[in-house]
């Protein structure tokens, strides 16, 4: 018994680095270290000879549990928040550009929309002035240099133009792996909402609609179904 007591391995943490990310047991956000640790023989307590590495850790400073890299993937609520404004404003210019932007509803529902997500000063100027500038943008994007309908109908990448089809994935695929199956839905029809406020959908918008559904990782059953829905209810 008094060989146990005096034989022993102890790990020493070293700290690399800290930032801040979402703590799964606080259910907030928190600030970590990173760890890595060493495990060694200790004798009476006094270390001794190295046992090889004890791996790193994220250790939350709050409660100090800890937590493999993965942990680090997990968006903080700040920076999901940021993510949703972002997936929204995305939608919402791409709906506007695929619709035109002479129906004032249809103005009045994405400028809205956007607000909702967390951009509050935005401005009907504003999503005006991004449309104009991406419209103009004829050689990069293929648009007319009115500000009226988009078309899709030349474009390779989902049904969508090279700059909303780069866009759409970016803002919105990322975003996905964090929402739930209503999240998901929520998101695409924010955008049907946009789209159905000055009338029906017209072919580009529904297109750029069923390109938001697939960067949202849903079915084509399910994005029949929520735009369908949409229409009657709206």
């Amino acid at each position: 018994m008094l060989g146990l007591m005096i034989w022993g391995v102890r790990t020493s943490w070293h700290t690399e680095d800290d930032g801040e990310f979402f703590c799964p047991d606080c259910g907030g956000d928190r600030s970590y270290h990173r760890r890595t640790g060493t495990r060694r023989l200790t004798v009476l307590s006094v270390p001794l000879l190295s046992r090889g590495s004890a791996g790193s850790v994220i250790e939350c400073s709050a409660c100090h549990r800890h937590y493999d890299s993965g942990a680090l993937l997990t968006p903080t609520t700040t920076r999901f928040s940021a993510m949703l404004r972002d997936a929204v404003h995305t939608v919402a210019l791409a709906v506007l550009t695929a619709g035109g932007t002479s129906g004032r509803p249809a103005r009045d529902a994405a400028v809205g929309a956007v607000r909702a997500a967390g951009f509050s000063d935005c401005t009907e100027d504003q999503l005006l002035g991004l449309l104009a500038a991406i419209v103009a943008d004829e050689g990069r994007y293929g648009a007319s240099q009115e500000l009226g309908h988009y078309s899709f109908a030349d474009q390779p990448i989902d049904g969508c133009g090279s700059w909303l089809s780069i866009e759409l994935h970016e803002a919105l695929e990322p975003l996905s792996d964090h929402l739930d199956d209503l999240g998901r839905e929520r998101v695409l029809l924010q955008g049907a909402h946009i789209a159905l406020a000055d009338g029906p959908y017209l072919p580009a918008e529904r297109e750029v609609l069923e390109a938001v559904g697939r960067c949202l990782s849903l079915n084509r059953d399910d994005i029949d179904r929520l735009l369908a829905a949409a229409a009657t209810t709206g």
